[in-house]
């Protein structure tokens, strides 16, 4: 089997493969201080639910976005499932031909989102994630990856926004029934959701235009179903995104036959 790991700065993300079935998936907040002893902990526990032993682990593909738990993420991997954990960076194996000044600064997570939206769908595409920070990538139809954008997260602007207006209150984020809001609470979500709608579409005609083609969109990441129901141009929500394309990396670098 095959454990995937996608670490955000809010979330990580796991999933739990036998060839090509997700047997489970998870989502907890990620701990920048967490322990080898506490992830070992946590490990076991959600592969329990799902009636799998930590030995029936024979392989270990991770991307991460907090240097300071790599090294323990791949302590885990040889200590506790004794495997070699493929952890995606530069050198990594993913078919990807990148195109921008610094290769090495493009994020693991944006990196994999790619090669699953190259594997799962046809065509240019833009891939866009709304996670800590909202990043928009742009692929062409040859697997290039041109580049992209990078803008606050949605839970994040709402999080600054509630800390430095002192009136103004924390809301769930939520698309309301109309852009007209009649209490401040709508107001706020309605400027979250419509806003960040309009600003995605507006973004992905300007990408559209210089990549001179019509990409298809793909959408993912923890409010993507938010706000793609405001979207005019959001074609697919894939939820699982990310821990398909760490499979694909995985498969690409041939380790062990989990």
């Amino acid at each position: 089997m095959l454990l995937v790991m996608d670490v955000g700065n809010s979330n990580t993300v796991m999933g739990l493969y036998k060839g090509d079935d997700l047997l489970g998936h998870w989502r907890v907040c990620t701990d920048n201080y967490r322990t080898l002893d506490e992830l070992r902990f946590m490990l076991g526990m959600l592969l329990d639910q799902e009636g799998v032993s930590l030995k029936a682990v024979k392989g270990c593909c991770i991307s991460s976005v907090v240097p300071q738990l790599n090294f323990d993420l791949v302590r885990v991997s040889e200590q506790v499932f004794g495997v070699e954990a493929v952890m995606v960076g530069p050198g990594t194996k993913t078919g990807l031909i990148i195109q921008v000044d610094n290769p090495k600064e493009v994020g693991a997570d944006r990196i994999v989102n790619a090669v699953a939206a190259i594997e799962n769908y046809r065509g240019a595409l833009v891939v866009i994630d709304f996670g800590t920070a909202t990043t928009l990538d742009a692929i062409t139809a040859k697997g290039e990856y041109r580049g992209g954008v990078i803008l606050p997260g949605v839970q994040t602007s709402a999080d600054v926004l509630a800390e430095k207006c002192a009136k103004l209150p924390r809301v769930e984020i939520s698309k309301p029934p109309c852009v007209i809001g009649r209490n401040t609470e709508d107001h706020i979500r309605a400027g979250l959701t419509y806003g960040y709608a309009d600003m995605v579409d507006g973004l992905v005609a300007r990408i559209e235009a210089e990549m001179d083609a019509q990409p298809t969109v793909i959408a993912t990441g923890g409010l993507a179903h938010t706000i793609a129901s405001a979207s005019r141009r959001i074609q697919h929500v894939d939820s699982l995104l990310t821990l398909k394309g760490l499979r694909a990396v995985y498969r690409k670098n041939e380790k062990g036959t989990a």
